[in-house]
């Protein structure tokens, strides 16, 4: 890379494609070539969280460096679900517009409001024809050759997602694509059932489909960095590869469970060598990397009373191959996915140790309502017998639906969060310590979700009713057996 040119980036999303399904990530299933290829160029992160399982938010994650209580992007934002990015979030396009970049989204984009991603070029498309995109995109950077500034843009695939009009369908119709498009058709019999799900014939049959979809993707991977190659851009461009969420299956989509948001993370930055990274990175640490990549590691705010900015950038790291100190735990929130699936969770993972705070524990985890409508969903709720109860991988379904005020899990030993440690007494100082971490950074965070007896501490805490002699008592939930509130210790929390 020469110094003094210009400092591009290529952001590059795809929806729902998990890290199992990837070559790079350890399957055997040849999907990802060119990933594969991308990984071996750069740095492919083993420990990448989202912070939250769900399309719009985990992408507003990644644009403003926030966790989505403190953008209020609390789930999707299109149609009757209505969520967007407060007025005082500072987002990538808007940071970069101000830099003096030309910045641009093609494909998906499903953030929102409009007037808080100003992207310049704004191609918004739901076409899953990665060759017309990949030509979109060489368009693009010819007219960036001849423009003094350096660009930013972002490429939102929508493979592999599910096709919504389509029960068990992920968009795989010939005639919608360019013929210029490589399919390939995987049977049943060829796939990988990952472990938490079960092995049942419509789930074959759905994860055969769903790698039709990833193969597609990956093509269109391999066209756009093509088409950067065969320009003088490619030299001085960040290229950075992720998906928003985990598969698009129970037990993963909508989920804070590994499966959810322990996601693929590839980064190519000229100048620093490839590695493997283990050390754990969250997805707020990409909209700093990318300020620090574009040399405005400190940029101050843009707007008045902004929220303040989170994470940070992955740079001074990302060519090393061992941990490092302050890089082994990630934070994690989720509230809504549809607005009809209200499900406030908060989690903290370290390397070991996964805690779940799940705030309204007492509803039924709810569906997102592609994931209802599977093939593979419906096959797992009937596959029960007089013997055995239904199972989703080697999760009771009851247990999926109905979950505990907090759960604890040893990943170690116990990789598929199954076996709740949150009761064992030989666990408590761990329970203790995480629950008190994730509740600091929730205060850290103005989260409005850090409830006692069914109250948000963060609006208690800043209000005069404290001085006018309001107490919360110091427990999860509001009891109205016992609704009493003298004889229970009072929150106090710093």
């Amino acid at each position: 890379m020469s110094s003094g040119a210009k400092k591009n980036i290529l952001l590059l999303v795809a929806d729902d494609l998990g890290r199992e399904q990837m070559g790079c990530y350890g399957s055997t299933a040849a999907l990802t070539p060119n990933l594969d290829s991308l990984a071996a160029s750069g740095t492919r992160f083993d420990m990448a969280f989202t912070s939250t399982a769900s399309c719009s938010g985990s992408r507003t994650v990644v644009y403003t460096g926030l966790h989505t209580h403190e953008s209020g992007s609390y789930g999707l934002t299109h149609g009757r679900n209505g969520f967007g990015t407060f007025e005082n979030v500072e987002t990538m396009p808007l940071l970069f517009n101000h830099l003096g970049y030309r910045t641009g989204i093609l494909g998906k984009v499903h953030v929102g409001p409009a007037e808080r991603y100003p992207w310049h070029v704004r191609q918004e498309s739901e076409s899953r024809d990665v060759v017309r995109i990949a030509k979109q995109v060489l368009t693009f950077f010819q007219e960036c050759e001849a423009d003094e500034r350096p660009f930013l843009l972002t490429i939102g695939f929508v493979d592999p997602h599910r096709a919504l009009s389509h029960r068990g369908g992920f968009g795989n119709v010939l005639g919608n694509y360019d013929p210029d498009l490589e399919d390939r058709i995987w049977m049943p019999d060829e796939v990988d059932v990952p472990p938490y799900l079960t092995d049942l014939p419509e789930v074959r049959q759905e994860l055969a489909e769903y790698y039709r979809a990833i193969y597609r993707m990956d093509q269109g991977v391999g066209r756009i960095l093509g088409a950067l190659a065969k320009t003088p851009l490619a030299a001085n461009t960040l290229v950075i590869f992720l998906s928003d969420n985990g598969p698009p299956f129970v037990n993963s989509k909508t989920t804070l469970y590994d499966a959810g948001v322990h996601l693929p993370c590839l980064i190519r930055a000229p100048g620093y060598s490839s590695t493997v990274n283990p050390n754990l990175v969250s997805y707020i640490d990409l909209l700093p990397t990318c300020l620090d990549w574009a040399g405005a590691r400190d940029m101050p705010s843009i707007l008045e009373r902004g929220v303040p900015r989170r994470g940070r950038s992955l740079l001074p790291i990302i060519d090393q191959q061992a941990p490092n100190p302050g890089w082994d735990y990630v934070f994690g929130s989720h509230t809504f996915h549809e607005i009809t699936n209200y499900w406030p969770t908060r989690f903290l993972r370290t390397r070991r140790y996964k805690y779940h705070r799940n705030v309204c524990w007492q509803l039924d985890f709810p569906f997102a309502m592609d994931l209802y409508a599977s093939l593979s969903f419906e096959a797992m709720r009937n596959s029960a017998t007089e013997t055995c109860q239904a199972m989703i991988g080697p999760r009771s379904l009851k247990s999926y639906i109905r979950r505990p005020p907090e759960e604890l899990y040893d990943l170690q030993a116990d990789p598929l969060e199954i076996h709740n440690l949150a009761r064992d007494p030989a666990m408590q100082s761990t329970l203790l310590e995480m629950r008190n971490a994730l509740e600091k950074w929730q205060l850290e965070t103005g989260d409005l979700w850090l409830w006692r007896d069914g109250a948000p501490v963060v609006r208690y805490v800043s209000s005069e009713y404290v001085r006018q002699g309001l107490r919360i008592p110091d427990r999860f939930d509001f009891d109205p057996d016992n609704p009493g509130s003298r004889e229970i210790p009072f929150v106090q929390l710093d």
